[in-house]
C-alpha cells in the first residue's frame, strides 16, 4: 500500500505540476490575443488622439470575467483610456518593457499581468496593459486535487483488497516458516516441520526444503550428540589415565632422586676423605680429577634437591591462608642476604597486595626469582631489583624487575621447562629446574606466569594470582636496601 500510494502520489503530483504548467502558458497566451485585439482596434485612437474610441475599445473586455483591469498607453506612458472590473481602480503605471520586446508577461500569487507594445507601420505607438486574477487556475488547481484524492483513496483500497489476498496466499506461509525458523534458532528443537501450503507454486517448494534440511540437521545432530557423548566418556577415561600416569611418574621421581641420595652422599664422603688423607700423594692431575668429582657431585646434590621439591609441588596440597605477598618478600630478601653480603644492590620493594595462598609455595617462588634476579645481575654494579604490583589489561599482576643480563625473547619458550637453560653452566650455575617450580606453583594457585627480556637490558617476570584481593594492598612504604661492596 504504501510503495502503490507513494508511486500514485508522485504520478499526480508531476501531472498536476504539468498541467497547471500548461495551464499558465496557456492563460499567458489568451491573455495575449485579447491584448493584441485591444491594440489592433486601438490604433487609429492613438493616432488622432482619440479617448473615447479607446475606451470603448478597452470596455469590451468587460465580456472576459477574468480581466481584473486594463489600460491603453501613449508612447509618452500617460493612459489614454483605462478599465477596471470593478469601476473603483485607479490609474496603474505602464511597467516598463525591455527594448525590442514586443511584449512581457509575469505572474504573482494573486494575478496573472501582460504588457504589449502597439505597432503601427513599424513603429510603437502605444502599449496595451492587461491584468488578471488567478481564479480560473486555482478553481483547476482544486479540481486536481480532489481528483488526486479520489484516485488515491481508490488505489489504496485495491491495494489492501490485492495485499490481503496476496498475503494468505503467500505471506502468511512465509511468517509461519519464519516463525519455525525462530524456534529452531531458540530452543534447538530440530522436530518441529513448516505446514506445507498444498499448493504447488515457489513457497510449497521452499517449505518442502526448509523441512528437508531440519530433517538432515536432525539427524546430524543425533549422531553428533551421541559421538560428544562417546567423547565425553573418552575424555574422562584418558583425564584418569593422564593422572594416574602423572602420579605415578611423579612418584617415580621422587623415588628416584630420594634414592639417589644416599649413594651420592656416599661419592660425596668418600671423595672429600680421598681428598683430606691421600691429597699429598697425588699428582696435580689426580688432585684436578677428584676436584672434578667433589664439584659434580655437588651440583648433582643440588639437582635431587630441586628435583625432589618439584615433585613435592606437584603432590602437595593447597594450604590457603589471607597471606601479605610483601612479608613473604621481607622473609626472602633476610635468607639470600649470606648470598648477596658484599654487593652493591638496590633492592626496591613497592606495595603489595594480600592473596589467599600457600604461603610456604609463595615464598619458594619468590625466593627462585629473586635469587635469579641476584644471579643475573651479577656483572652490575649497582645492581637494582624491583618487585612491585599493578594492573595489566584489567589483571593484577605481581611483577619482579632487574636489570642484569637479560636474554633472547626467542627462546623464552623453552624458559620455565625442566632442566631448560639460557645461559651457559660456565657463565651462570644452575640446575634448569627453579623456573619450571615456580610456574608449577603459579598454576597450583590458579595464575600464570610470563617473562620479557632483553639481551644486556633485564629481564621482567610477571606472574597473576586468582585469589589476589585487589583493595588488600599492605600499607608498607617502598623498601630500598642497597647492599655494601
Amino acid at each position: 500500500m504504501l510503495v502503490s500510494g507513494t508511486a500514485l502520489l508522485l504520478a499526480c503530483v508531476a501531472f498536476a505540476v504539468y498541467d497547471l504548467t500548461t495551464f499558465r502558458a496557456t492563460m499567458a497566451r489568451s491573455l495575449s490575443i485579447q491584448a493584441q485585439i485591444v491594440g489592433a482596434n486601438s490604433v487609429s485612437a492613438l493616432l488622432f488622439n482619440d479617448p473615447e474610441s479607446a475606451q470603448k475599445t478597452v470596455s469590451g473586455l468587460k465580456a472576459a470575467p477574468n480581466i481584473l483591469s486594463a489600460g491603453i498607453y501613449t508612447p509618452a506612458g500617460q493612459p489614454l483610456a483605462t478599465y477596471w472590473r470593478d469601476r473603483a481602480g485607479r490609474v496603474l503605471p505602464l511597467p516598463a518593457v525591455s527594448a525590442g520586446q514586443a511584449e512581457t508577461y509575469w505572474l504573482t500569487n494573486k494575478e496573472i499581468a501582460l504588457v504589449r507594445s502597439i505597432v503601427f507601420q513599424g513603429k510603437q505607438i502605444g502599449a496595451v496593459y492587461i491584468r488578471s486574477d488567478l481564479n480560473e487556475m486555482n478553481g483547476r488547481l482544486t479540481r486536481l486535487a480532489g481528483l488526486v484524492f479520489v484516485v488515491l483513496s481508490i488505489s489504496l483500497a485495491a491495494a489492501f483488497v490485492i495485499s490481503s489476498v496476496f498475503q494468505r496466499v503467500a505471506t502468511r506461509p512465509i511468517l509461519q516458516l519464519a516463525e519455525i525458523a525462530r524456534i529452531v534458532s531458540r530452543e534447538k528443537t530440530y522436530s518441529v516441520r513448516a505446514p506445507a501450503t498444498g499448493n504447488r507454486d515457489e513457497i510449497a517448494f521452499l517449505i518442502q526444503a526448509f523441512n528437508e534440511m531440519l530433517s538432515h540437521i536432525e539427524e546430524r545432530d543425533a549422531a553428533l550428540q551421541s559421538a560428544q557423548q562417546g567423547l565425553e566418556q573418552r575424555v574422562v577415561q584418558r583425564t584418569a589415565e593422564l593422572e594416574a600416569t602423572n602420579n605415578e611418574l611423579e612418584a617415580f621421581t621422587y623415588s628416584v632422586a630420594h634414592d639417589l641420595r644416599a649413594p651420592l652422599r656416599h661419592i660425596q664422603g668418600f671423595s672429600v676423605a680421598l681428598t683430606e688423607d691421600c691429597g699429598s700423594q697425588l699428582d696435580a692431575t689426580a688432585q684436578g680429577h677428584l676436584q672434578q668429582i667433589v664439584d659434580s657431585t655437588q651440583y648433582m646434590g643440588r639437582l635431587i634437591s630441586d628435583l625432589l621439591s618439584l615433585a613435592h609441588v606437584g603432590r602437595q596440597e593447597l594450604h590457603l591462608q589471607v597471606t601479605g605477598l610483601g612479608s613473604l618478600v621481607q622473609e626472602v630478601l633476610q635468607d639470600l642476604k649470606h648470598e648477596t653480603d658484599g654487593r652493591n644492590i638496590h633492592w626496591r620493594v613497592g606495595d603489595l597486595p594480600f592473596a589467599d595462598c600457600d604461603p610456604g609455595l609463595m615464598k619458594q617462588v619468590f625466593y627462585n626469582l629473586l635469587s635469579n634476579a641476584a644471579k643475573y645481575t651479577g656483572p652490575r654494579n649497582p645492581a637494582i631489583i624491583d618487585v612491585g604490583y599493578g594492573s595489566v589489561e584489567g589483571q593484577q599482576v605481581i611483577f619482579v624487575r632487574d636489570n642484569g643480563v637479560g636474554f633472547n625473547m626467542k627462546y623464552a619458550n623453552k624458559l620455565f621447562g625442566v632442566f631448560q637453560r639460557l645461559h651457559r653452566k660456565e657463565d651462570f650455575e644452575g640446575t634448569g629446574v627453579g623456573l619450571a617450580t615456580v610456574q608449577r606453583i603459579i598454576h597450583k594457585h590458579g595464575g600464570r606466569i610470563w617473562a620479557e627480556a632483553e639481551i644486556d637490558k633485564g629481564a621482567t617476570f610477571s606472574f597473576t594470582l586468582e585469589t589476589v584481593q585487589k583493595d588488600g594492598l599492605q600499607e608498607l612504604p617502598v623498601l630500598v636496601l642497597e647492599g655494601t661492596q
